[in-house]
């Protein structure tokens, strides 16, 4: 049996009432009506949104534009829009970093050397070459060497050495100091000359508080072989020193080293020995840094930080004050004990000449390579015995 909702063939079960199949125009007509009627409160209504949305909108605007205007007469936010300093989206570079980060070697060593516009550039009356020229032709010439040079970081301290550097294409870091001009020479033990010195130990602990090894090395010590081989390997050891000559009593405390050369550890130690050096600068009037380190160290400082050196005898780490006896196994030849700088420039000159003549004569008669080592000897330093007496 099909309930009331059941559809027959597609119409309702019951027909529709009476009253619309009776008055089927009459229901037609009010349903007009009503639709009519319907409509038209619907287009009041829609006029009366329409016409209310209109007017919030122009309030909004109004609002807006007197609240947030950047105009500088807004008596309600005066600092905003033009009056806020734009943003820099420029970051600051570390510069000493970033020639840091480029030079390394992958355990966080660099080489370190400082030039000036007097070593950097020749002067047009010059009879030798530069001393930064001499410095990197000794890579050119030396044993293992060449490849070192990527891991030199030459810090220039004007702007005629750092423009030199670059031309070069080395890895160059621009040291600024204080507005002073420190290009040109800067004659032993002058009032300059231990300025530059002192700034350079500054810079020196930054690099050693930034976590990184380095050998520093003067540019008028000349790198015949590649030093890694006869610096100790040993990560115990904060300080390698070269000295001005060897007595054979490897303690420190019995020796006077030289900061022209030496490798170092950047470890606690080694940070708080330069920051107790650099804190004399002030209290060592006439003395370089080189002789307040060696009265820190004579003074028993050293042992008292328990701080592992070692020296660097000058078989191997020579220079002018002591010559290496054994070029077949000298390292590097320091123009140490010499005042100025044409002095040295002509006695490295000889150094480089003395080592080309000694390779080539072992190139050509290997057979005799023994008797050549032992017979050869280094060219006097004249120009350098000669400058003390200016």
């Amino acid at each position: 049996m099909l309930s009331s909702a059941t559809f027959v063939r597609g119409k309702p079960a019951h027909d529709p009432p009476l009253s619309s199949r009776l008055f089927p125009s009459q229901n037609t007509t009010k349903s007009k009506f009503y639709l009519h009627f319907a409509s038209m409160d619907y287009s009041k209504n829609s006029s009366c949104l329409g016409a209310s949305a209109i007017v919030f909108l122009l309030l909004t605007g109004a609002l807006y534009h007197f609240v947030w205007s950047p105009s500088r007469s807004n008596p309600f936010f005066p600092y905003q829009g033009s009056n806020c300093p734009q943003s820099n989206s420029s970051t600051v570079i570390d510069e000493l970093e970033s020639a840091l980060e480029e030079a390394s070697m992958p355990n966080k060593t660099v080489i370190i050397a400082v030039v000036n516009k007097a070593y950097a550039e020749q002067s047009a009356d010059a009879e030798t070459t530069t001393m930064l020229d001499l410095f990197l032709e000794s890579f050119w010439l030396g044993e293992d060497t060449r490849r070192l040079l990527d891991h030199l970081l030459l810090v220039a301290i004007d702007q005629t050495a750092y423009d030199r550097c670059k031309f070069k294409r080395l890895h160059c870091y621009r040291l600024v100091m204080d507005g002073d001009d420190l290009g040109g020479e800067k004659v032993y033990m002058t009032q300059e000359f231990l300025k530059m010195t002192w700034r350079r130990t500054f810079l020196l602990l930054d690099v050693l508080k930034r976590g990184y090894n380095f050998i520093f090395t003067d540019t008028d010590v000349m790198w015949l072989r590649n030093p890694f081989t006869k610096l100790s390997p040993d990560e115990t050891l904060d300080l390698q020193f070269s000295v001005d000559s060897f007595n054979g009593d490897t303690r420190p405390e019995h020796n006077f080293i030289n900061t022209g050369f030496y490798y170092i550890r950047s470890n606690k130690k080694t940070i708080s020995l330069f920051e107790k050096w650099y804190a004399q600068k002030d209290n060592s009037t006439g003395k370089k840094e080189q002789d307040v380190l060696q009265e820190l160290m004579h003074g028993g400082l050293f042992g008292k930080m328990d701080l592992r050196v070692r020296l660097l005898e000058t078989k191997h780490f020579s220079g002018f004050c002591q010559d290496s006896r054994d070029v077949g196994e000298v390292i590097t030849v320091h123009a140490n004990c010499c005042r100025h700088i044409k002095a040295k420039s002509g006695d490295l000159t000889a150094v480089l000449r003395d080592w080309k003549q000694f390779k080539a004569a072992v190139a050509q008669h290997p057979e005799v390579a023994g008797n050549i080592t032992r017979g050869f000897r280094w060219s006097n330093h004249t120009g350098c015995w000669n400058s003390w007496k200016d």
